[in-house]
């Protein structure tokens, strides 16, 4: 059994002959024809992908990221692909908390007085009293929520389909007029995609504030820019179409708008947490257990 992992310190169990790419090495060149459990680069995704294609006996492949769009349509559908759900719940969601905090006391505005070397008060809108909207409520939806719980907000659940406690995308419209901020948690798909339209943007309430921590085509950058440019609502984005955002694009220059350059899952917590899910997945896979977080595909 022959693993190519993308990272160091997994635990390899018995029986499994476990190469380690390592991050600032070339792909490699021999013994990927025997590779049967692949572990995706993280942030080199055509280089990790361009792989797929030399190696024949190919059953099982792990992302490193919980998103799979770039790569579900790439791996045949003999071979089981897996993502790396609950790697990046703790660290996105503090990011989206992050934004929203810095968003609704704009910090932006003080950090750049302070580079002036200005002393300016100002009042902010606080998160307090607000009420927040969750789109997408999975599991880092609940981890948001979790961080949310000493910020005296109210939280509206929407997601794919209704349970206790959260909505489903039909009440949306409805929705959506009730929050102060709106934090987008849906995947990439192409249900998804341009789903946050203007026709979308036009209920949210005046003043409102869309935090964007999914995937940048999920929202609709020109209908965003309209709504930023007349100042009707505000944005805090940690991805954008495109990506990576050009020199030159309106984004940069957008009223109301805090940008982050798509490091939701960047933080110390990914290595042990990546770590622990492969050592597991390879334990499962060595011992013939069912494997976790399975997208596609029959192991």
């Amino acid at each position: 059994m022959r693993a190519l992992l993308s990272l160091s310190g997994v635990d390899v169990p018995p029986g499994v002959d476990a190469q380690v790419w390592g991050a600032d090495a070339p792909p490699p060149s021999t013994g990927l024809e025997d590779v049967e459990f692949y572990v995706l680069p993280y942030g080199r995704g055509t280089e990790g992908l361009s792989l797929l294609a030399h190696m024949p006996r190919l059953r099982v492949v792990q992302t490193l990221s919980a998103g799979v769009e770039g790569v579900r349509g790439l791996v045949p559908e003999d071979v089981t692909l897996c993502n790396a759900r609950g790697v990046h719940d703790a660290s996105t969601a503090e990011l989206a908390v992050a934004l929203l905090l810095a968003a609704q006391r704009d910090l932006p505005a003080y950090v750049h007085s302070q580079a002036a070397g200005r002393w300016e008060p100002t009042s902010t809108l606080g998160l307090a009293d607000r009420t927040v909207l969750i789109l997408g409520y999975g599991a880092i939806g609940e981890a948001v929520e979790r961080r949310l719980a000493g910020f005296e907000v109210d939280v509206l659940r929407v997601a794919r389909r209704a349970r206790e406690g959260v909505a489903d995308l039909g009440r949306l419209p409805e929705l959506l007029p009730l929050a102060d901020a709106v934090v987008v948690l849906v995947p990439l798909t192409e249900a998804t995609r341009g789903l946050v339209d203007a026709a979308m943007l036009r209920r949210m309430k005046d003043g409102a504030l869309l935090v964007n921590m999914a995937r940048g085509p999920v929202v609709d950058t020109g209908a965003l820019l309209a709504e930023l440019s007349s100042r009707r609502l505000r944005a805090a984005l940690d991805v954008t179409d495109p990506e990576p955002l050009p020199p030159g694009h309106p984004l940069w220059e957008a009223p109301g708008l805090l940008l982050t350059p798509h490091v939701g899952g960047g933080t110390a917590a990914m290595g042990p947490r990546a770590r622990a899910l492969v050592s597991d997945q390879l334990a499962r896979w060595a011992d013939g257990r069912p494997l976790r977080n399975v997208i596609s595909g029959q192991y």
